[in-house]
């Protein structure tokens, strides 16, 4: 059985994070296996979700959940902002 929660982007942090409104109650229990995709904007999608301590190389878009900070998408060294062309609003969602 597939299972998803929808969310949208609320902020975009000032090295250019897209910051989520999915907060730690909501993804704590999400597998953090290649089995969980993370859609941006209907059209951008990564897989796994990750935390801070990550060692991804260089401009691979992530998911981040990490401490009591919602659910952010991170390009490795770079915006993701500026890279995706996403805005606050933009869908999220993410399916396990």
């Amino acid at each position: 059985m597939s299972r998803r929660i929808q969310g949208k982007i609320v902020e975009v942090s000032s090295n250019g994070d897209l910051v989520t409104d999915i907060v730690p109650t909501a993804w704590k229990d999400i597998p953090r296996s290649t089995d969980t995709r993370v859609l941006v904007d209907q059209e951008h999608e990564t897989v796994g979700i990750f935390g801070n301590d990550h060692q991804q190389p260089a401009m691979t878009l992530i998911a981040i959940a990490d401490g009591e900070q919602p659910l952010r998408l991170h390009l490795v060294d770079d915006s993701a902002a500026m890279m995706l062309g996403v805005r606050a609003g933009a869908a999220v969602e993410i399916r396990w």
